[in-house]
């Protein structure tokens, strides 16, 4: 790439060969990968503390973990309308329309988080019961989710603010500061999770100081590194991009053409995120009553999942970026052959990442819960899963690059079809027979389904259309 800008190499109208493409996809998709796995490797250190603390601790997180994935999905989708914006101003060397974006951007996002923040504050002591957990796990459950609810300004000041950034070309800072994110998660941990103890260190006796909180927290250890890294992000946006940095000339208000596209983006994004969430509450209603043990298994199962998918969502940030900023630039036909690519990219890399886990998930749960009856149903579910990340990958991929081009619709209605017609359906009647693991067969049915679905919208999409959203700018 030689340090040129994609925006640049985009307008030119040259062609770019085919092992080019290939190199552009993965000099934007390593760095975030990388972010993608040092984040689950922190949340793999993180669940495993919590754990430390009983299954009734990590079943009270995994409650209320659907409700948080909502409210993360919410903040993805507003971002997403604005980040998008800035990936095609930017391609379309408009500096100065992607700093008006930039600006509509965080104003938006500051007052939506405050407004979810608090609504979600508001429900978080109703919360477990709702779900009908036992009532052992109410009090942690309701803590935990009240800290997650009141931090939602930082979290998706931080998302929005790493989003513009990957979409102005720039993955290695987002990368970086992400990984720290993960560090710090960690090390806040540490000291909130857990009471002042003394260890020995090569015959050393050291005082490791603790408030022990235990599951709370574990919420305000998450909350105090999205402070930290959430500040350094906005001051990387705001100050230090070198496209996206603000004048002070630059006016903060709402403009209307921005503002209908971020809708026309996000809309369909939220209503597909409060779907899906909705979907996976219901599916931690099915899950509830198999008692605590599933509960457990469950949550710790999503989480060594992760180290599977995440990778590929690291994919997805470059896919975004690619495909807006081909489309911003009007080459549809770098639009389609880079969606391509990162797509196929994507499945080979979450292929092998479930094959290494398949043989690797004892040991992982080993590490995350010292409960062997819980480790031995995560590994059973797991390996049911697994059989579905390469699908699992071409629709989180395909999902990206559609949304690059501006398309979240269609796609959000496929997703719908699929969780609510097939994951729960099958969910509700086989975990009836064969228990927390009838969830699962459920869910990788569904994933492969999911999977053929984006497949087929990307494949019979014209990505000329793509320049629809670049033709109605400011």
């Amino acid at each position: 790439m030689n340090g040129t800008p994609l925006s640049d190499l985009f307008q030119s109208g040259g062609s770019l060969s085919t092992g080019r493409q290939f190199r552009f996809v993965w000099a934007l998709s390593i760095p975030a990968i990388l972010a993608q796995i040092s984040s689950i490797i922190m949340q793999y250190i993180d669940a495993a503390m919590v754990g430390r603390l009983g299954a009734n601790a990590s079943a009270a997180i995994g409650v209320v973990s659907t409700s948080m994935w909502l409210i993360y999905g919410l903040g993805s989708a507003a971002s997403a309308g604005f980040s998008v914006q800035v990936a095609q101003k930017v391609g379309a060397g408009e500096i100065a329309q992607a700093q008006q974006v930039v600006r509509e951007g965080v104003l938006c996002i500051t007052l939506f988080s405050v407004a979810v923040g608090l609504t979600a504050a508001v429900i978080s002591p109703f919360l477990p019961v709702w779900l009908k957990a036992d009532e052992s796990l109410w009090h942690d459950a309701s803590s935990y989710f009240l800290v997650f609810a009141l931090s939602q300004p930082l979290v998706m000041l931080t998302t929005v603010s790493g989003l513009m950034l990957e979409c102005s070309g720039n993955m290695k800072l987002p990368s970086i500061l992400n990984t720290l994110l993960c560090v710090l998660d960690v090390v806040f941990n540490a000291l909130f999770i857990f009471p002042s103890r003394h260890i020995t260190l090569a015959g050393w006796e050291f005082l490791v100081p603790g408030f022990g909180l235990g599951v709370t927290g574990a919420a305000l250890g998450t909350a105090a590194s999205q402070l930290v890294v959430g500040a350094m992000m906005l001051y990387a946006v705001l100050v230090k991009s070198p496209s996206l940095h603000l004048s002070p000339s630059g006016k903060w208000k709402l403009t209307a053409g921005v503002m209908k596209t971020a809708r026309r983006i996000s809309l369909p994004m939220a209503l597909e995120q409060v779907a899906l969430c909705g979907a996976q509450i219901v599916s931690t209603r099915i899950v509830a009553p198999l008692g605590t043990v599933a509960i457990a298994a469950n949550s710790f199962g999503i989480t060594a999942e992760s180290l599977c998918y995440m990778p590929g969502y690291g994919i997805q940030s470059a896919a975004t970026t690619l495909v807006g900023q081909s489309s911003g630039a009007k080459r549809p036909d770098l639009a389609k052959k880079f969606a391509w690519l990162t797509v196929l990219s994507g499945m080979g890399v979450m292929t092998v990442c479930a094959l290494i886990m398949y043989a690797a998930c004892p040991a992982v749960f080993a590490f995350l819960t010292p409960d062997q009856e819980v480790q031995k149903l995560c590994v059973h579910i797991l390996r049911i899963e697994l059989w579905s990340e390469p699908l699992f990958g071409a629709s989180i991929i395909a999902s990206g690059a559609l949304r690059g081009i501006g398309d979240t619709l269609v796609p959000g209605l496929m997703n719908l079809v699929s969780i609510w017609g097939v994951r729960l359906t099958l969910a509700f009647f086989l975990s009836a027979r064969y228990g927390l693991a009838g969830a699962w067969i459920g869910m990788c049915v569904e994933l492969c389904f999911r999977g053929l679905l984006l497949l087929f919208r990307l494949a019979t999409h014209s990505f000329s259309d793509g320049t629809a959203l670049y033709k109605n700018r400011n």
